[in-house]
């Protein structure tokens, strides 16, 4: 059940990058149920034509690299010229694998931060001479890693971290022109591949769900409607906030330690 009324964005243009798969994938689709004219863009072309297709016959499906400043700024043009301006932009494209930091190539460190962090900035700037000024509103995916440190997370919790300072920062910068920035940290969702990579077992994620104080992960669905409300009217004086979507996760460990399934008070 959802709290928002429907038509809630009708009028509105949203452009989604990393919106061919997962959460991305599930805000982009949200916002066109909510009646809002969407793009999303990826760098696989035929996921992102079957992410257009799966979202309704007028979403448009764009291929670009977000690690590339040209690549992402035609895309952007691209949809700007279907579509119209740009009301709503949702950065959310991520790259994650598990390793040790000596287990790492510069390479692969630098990778992540490149798509996650660089990706950011690139969509970010690249769009803002085609948003809908004032009241555009700009949103990042980040995660719990940018605050708490994991191990064999180090290029995840230094690119993360990064988003969540150029969040506060552009939301600094932007907003005298009527520009919200905020981002959303996601905790362990199910059915992403992200979640695949580190919980790959019915073993891991019961362990998982023992230490979340909701005692289970998240849907994509629930991440999209925190999507929803940081665009919405009722979030206008919300910006350069983190938005955690986390069940708890981001609080620490919340395994039971007494024996029983909680305390109660008497």
């Amino acid at each position: 059940m959802s709290a928002f009324k429907d038509n809630l964005l009708a009028g509105k243009t949203a452009f989604v990058a990393g919106g061919t798969s997962g959460i991305n994938l599930g805000i982009a689709k949200r916002y066109a149920e909510l009646g809002a004219k969407v793009a999303v863009a990826g760098r696989n072309p035929e996921k992102a034509a079957a992410a257009a297709a799966s979202i309704g016959p007028d979403a448009l499906g764009l291929s670009c690299d977000v690690r590339d400043y040209g690549q992402i700024r035609a895309a952007l043009e691209e949809a700007t010229g279907k579509l119209g301006k740009l009301d709503i932009v949702v950065s959310g494209a991520a790259g994650n694998f598990v390793a040790p930091a000596l287990g790492m190539s510069a390479n692969g460190f630098r990778t992540v931060v490149d798509i996650d962090l660089n990706g950011t900035f690139n969509v970010f700037r690249a769009c803002y001479d085609l948003l809908n000024i004032p009241g555009a509103s700009l949103i990042a995916i980040t995660a719990g890693q940018a605050v708490n440190p994991a191990m064999m997370q180090a290029h995840v919790c230094a690119a993360k971290a990064g988003i969540n300072q150029l969040i506060r920062v552009l939301a600094m910068e932007w907003g005298p022109a009527g520009v919200r920035v905020n981002g959303i940290s996601p905790g362990p969702i199910r059915g992403t591949e992200g979640m695949a990579r580190l919980s790959p077992t019915p073993e891991a994620d019961a362990a998982l769900n023992a230490r979340i104080p909701l005692r289970r992960m998240g849907e994509v669905e629930e991440v999209a409607e925190s999507a929803v409300f940081l665009v919405s009217e009722s979030a206008k004086y919300v910006t350069g906030t983190i938005l955690d979507c986390d069940g708890g996760s981001q609080l620490g460990d919340a395994r039971d330690r007494t024996g029983a399934q909680g305390l109660q008070a008497g």
